[in-house]
């Protein structure tokens, strides 16, 4: 049509839908919100999709150009390992409650007619992924991935090396991504409000935790908004 893994903001949606203006307008507002979003616009690329961007959710749009429409690809994506458990919910202008129902018999976790506002789509996408979840140990945001557990950092694959004080800097934004956050209060979330240290401080840690996450040809992923502080943030210049 955060991260952690398996939900919230942040977390892998594939959009399946074959309409080029609803695909862009979707996947802007989805992106906006902080999910990371892959499009297919035909149910062969869905499946091809499914298996290399491993997403957190699927929205599946019924009709879909070829020979495989949407309840095909949800049938096909329960058959294979990688995929059987991922929450799917079917977008589609039929409202008939027979078609409705035809889609969960078929693998779908829930149904949302088009036209609906971004706001629907996006608490429908919300309230899934929390049903799934569970508690999360790894956060996960654009190609970045943090195991709280065994405190490691990845970036597509690259093993970071982060200090004690970078690594909370980093839990502290994936979990709020695309929020702005002013000097002061990453100060009071990373060294505590009773604690005498330096606002310029902040500046020095973004700079060494800039140096590891990004690497020469990578994107850098934390934006510097002026006059207001620091945010991680993957949206175009």
């Amino acid at each position: 049509m955060m991260s952690e893994t398996a939900g919230g903001a942040g977390a892998r949606i594939l959009l399946v839908e074959d309409d080029p203006s609803l695909q862009i307008m979707v996947r802007y507002n989805l992106e906006k919100a902080g999910y990371a979003v892959e499009t297919a616009g035909d149910g062969a690329s869905a499946l091809a999709l499914a298996g290399s961007f491993r997403p957190a959710l699927v929205l599946l749009d019924w009709m879909l150009p070829g020979t495989l429409s949407g309840i095909d690809v949800c049938r096909r994506l329960r058959e294979l390992p990688g995929s059987r458990d991922v929450p799917v919910i079917m977008l589609t202008a039929r409202s008939e409650e027979a078609d409705a129902i035809r889609g969960l018999e078929n693998g779908a976790d829930d149904y949302l007619t088009k036209p609906c506002s971004m706001a629907t789509l996006e608490a429908r996408i919300r309230a899934m992924l929390r049903r799934v979840a569970g508690p999360s140990d790894v956060l996960e945001f654009d190609d970045i991935t943090l195991d709280l557990v065994r405190h490691r950092g990845e970036r597509g694959g690259r093993a970071l090396q982060l200090g004690p004080t970078e690594f909370r800097l980093l839990e502290f934004f994936m979990r709020r991504p695309g929020r702005v956050f002013s000097r002061e209060d990453i100060l009071k979330a990373i060294w505590g409000e009773n604690i005498h240290v330096e606002v310029r401080t902040v500046d020095v840690h973004i700079r060494r935790l800039r140096k590891e996450i990004n690497g020469p040809e990578e994107r850098d992923l934390i934006r510097t908004v002026r006059s207001a502080g620091y945010a991680l943030d993957n949206s175009p210049e």
